[in-house]
């Protein structure tokens, strides 16, 4: 993605000291994220001999944090400085991180679920803090291009991130691993301090109690009010199960249905990340011309379709074009439901916003990652991806009545 073409997309982006910082950030806080995923993934599956609980267990514990303390999370965005936000919260990982190092070395192999436990419970408080720093510092006509040079940069890590995580596990162990993950998060807290200081938080008469259960409900009823976003709650709902059913039974497929060795999820989640690639760049190239809710109801509709693709094929290249193709789609879905998000909600209620619907998705992403190895042992793979497609297509549904709505402007409620 060059300079050029964020220029042209309104601007050039790359000359915004925000937007400059927060990719730096980004880029590593996806190296530290990336080996986490996969050394710990590779580390577990070793040492249970890839017992399906076990493997299961780790997406618990990523995603039911998510669920739990999203709404507190994005409520609190709302009330606290963002940018201290975002460098307590990467501050606090990288010392979480190093304490499950110490335990490691003298204690259970089971501490490496903490690691990804107090990493999701953090990043509920650190993402929503980003998106409204986003609205203060990225002019409105640049955010959806923004967001899709931001969804590139992940779609980098996609290629690159697995084949890291495995390298390092493989040729260094797990704990240099971990300890890579540590220090990745401590150099990302470093970098936020380029961001521009925090605009003063407005404080109330009200008790913190009174005032954080008030907020909580100001933003229910924000989200009630909205039939853009109550409708984007219901589509979250149902990618959610269809994700997590997928996430959690991904390394079956390589296994049972591809016969492959566990480590060959690497190139799968590599051609998946070139597909994002690409699709980051073809959302840049028509930002101004789609809008968001087009772009996610496309993204779900491809995902959908090769969920079950997948499902059925037991051909390697068949499914690395089915992944190619549902990997196109991952960016627009990312970026139409962040600008979707942005756009319909006025700045003060971005994290409440946020707080809402993601645990509309994590919640049932939670429940069947919990649920996926059970389901496993009683319907065939192919019978469930079928299934998981289906729910991904009904959500897709929901997303049609969205298309003559306009964004939000001057304030006005969606």
């Amino acid at each position: 993605m060059s300079a050029e073409a964020v220029k042209g997309a309104g601007g050039n982006l790359l000359l915004n000291k925000f937007f400059q910082t927060i990719l730096l950030s980004n880029v590593l806080l996806q190296i530290g994220i990336w080996v986490r995923n996969f050394a710990i993934l590779m580390y577990v599956t070793d040492k249970t001999n890839a017992d399906e609980f076990a493997i299961s267990l780790m997406g618990f514990v990523e995603f039911l944090p998510i669920f739990v303390f999203s709404f507190i999370g994005g409520t609190f965005a709302d009330r606290w400085k963002p940018r201290l936000t975002m460098i307590w919260c990467d501050f606090l990982s990288a010392l979480s991180v190093f304490i499950v190092l110490i335990t490691l070395l003298y204690g259970s192999w089971h501490m490496v679920y903490l690691a990804t436990f107090v990493s999701a419970i953090l990043s509920q408080f650190s993402q929503p803090s980003a998106m409204k720093l986003f609205k203060q510092h990225i002019p409105e006509e640049q955010l959806q291009s923004a967001m899709a040079m931001f969804q590139s940069l992940i779609a980098i890590f996609m290629v690159l991130g697995p084949s890291l995580g495995v390298i390092s596990y493989q040729k260094f162990g797990i704990e240099v691993s971990i300890g890579v993950m540590g220090v990745a998060f401590l150099l990302s807290a470093v970098v936020l301090f380029r961001i521009p200081r925090d605009r003063e938080v407005e404080r109330t008469e009200a008790g913190a109690e009174q005032r954080f259960v008030q907020d909580l409900k100001d933003g229910f009823a924000y989200v009630w009010r909205s039939p853009v976003l109550k409708s984007l709650g219901g589509t979250f709902a149902l990618a959610g199960t269809a994700v997590g059913i997928a996430h959690t039974l991904g390394l079956f497929i390589v296994l049972e249905r591809l016969e492959q060795p566990k480590e060959f999820l690497q190139y799968i989640l590599m051609v998946n990340g070139v597909a994002m690639l690409v699709g980051g760049g073809l959302v840049m190239a028509i930002a101004k011309k789609v809008p968001p809710q087009k772009l996610l109801a496309l993204g779900i509709f491809l995902s959908s379709v090769c969920m079950v693709g997948i499902g059925l094929s037991t051909s390697v290249p068949l499914t690395l074009v089915l992944q190619f193709i549902s990997g196109l789609g991952f960016p627009l879905i990312q970026i139409g439901i962040s600008t979707m998000i942005l756009q319909w909600s006025e700045e003060s209620y971005i994290g409440r916003v946020n707080g809402v619907l993601s645990p509309m998705f994590m919640g049932m992403m939670v429940i069947m990652t919990l649920v996926a190895g059970q389901l496993k042992s009683v319907f065939p793979l192919v019978g469930i991806y079928s299934a998981a497609g289906g729910i991904m297509f009904l959500g897709m549904l929901l997303l049609i009545p969205l298309f003559k709505h306009k964004p939000l402007v001057a304030g006005a409620e969606g």
